[in-house]
């Protein structure tokens, strides 16, 4: 089968729990609808999130974008709060500063989401085939954990491993591609911080030297036609988009994955 929508994945809330779909709108700034569109941040306006602290990693909190109700506890253990956001978010505060042990506000943006990359709010792209790869480099990663880890919005099946890093080219223009009928472009390879390194349940950093074993790995495995020029270091895995054409569009979970003509 050739290249196609194996699964698509929403963050509502930025590094908590992702939420899967069978179809997806994309909003005009071309990220996916309900994507990061919540955060947590402190009395300083500072994101609280994975990269800042392991302790997000033993936190529970699923948010329902559309009814805008929550539930949160400590993960593994039994669920200790619920509501909506809207009249309840004071008490998710409440509760999350309790656990983060600092003053915890909770933010939106329901135009662009809070993505770490601000050239290319468009959904991140990985291959099934890439995740195998990745758990086969580490004794005892399965893959679902290794896309626990790496987080892409759109998942592509029917492709070889790090068929992704098709999606970018050298000269640094976006490389037009469509799922379905919308077109996106490829900007580059996602550059990783330590969230990948953590068990994603428990926030500790396993196996040792993670980050230097995926370098290596990634830099022998990397295909002869992929751009190099983007490869500054080789901590890098999915692909950055955003989008090209203007306008509201929809993907599908099934939808094909195909590079247009330059």
């Amino acid at each position: 089968m050739s290249a196609h929508v194996a699964s698509i994945t929403v963050f509502p809330m930025k590094s908590c729990d992702g939420l899967e779909l069978e179809t997806a709108s994309v909003m005009l700034s071309g990220a996916l609808l309900y994507d990061r569109q919540f955060a947590l941040v402190d009395v300083n306006k500072r994101f609280i999130n994975a990269k800042r602290t392991p302790l997000i990693h033993q936190l529970r909190l699923h948010v329902d974008p559309v009814s805008r109700e929550f539930e949160v506890g400590r993960r593994a253990e039994e669920i200790e709060l619920r509501g909506r956001i809207d009249a309840d978010g004071s008490k998710l505060s409440d509760w999350l500063s309790g656990f983060f042990s600092l003053e915890v506000s909770i933010i939106e943006n329901d135009e662009t989401g809070f993505p770490d990359d601000l050239s290319a709010v468009g959904p991140t792209i990985i291959s099934t085939a890439t995740l195998k790869t990745v758990a086969d480099w580490f004794d005892g990663l399965t893959v679902g954990e290794v896309r626990q880890r790496f987080r892409a919005n759109i998942e592509v099946d029917g492709v070889e491993p790090f068929w992704e890093d098709r999606l970018f080219r050298n000269d640094r223009q976006p490389l037009p591609f469509r799922v379905g009928d919308v077109q996106f472009g490829g900007v580059n390879p996602c550059q990783r911080c330590a969230v990948p390194t953590r068990n994603s349940r428990t926030g500790d950093v396993t196996p040792s030297g993670f980050s230097q074993q995926f370098a290596r790995r990634r830099e022998e495995s990397l295909p002869d036609w992929a751009a190099r020029e983007h490869f500054n270091h080789y901590y890098r895995l999915s692909t950055n988009t955003r989008l090209l054409e203007r306008g509201h569009g929809i993907i599908r979970v099934g939808d094909a994955v195909e590079l247009d003509a330059i």
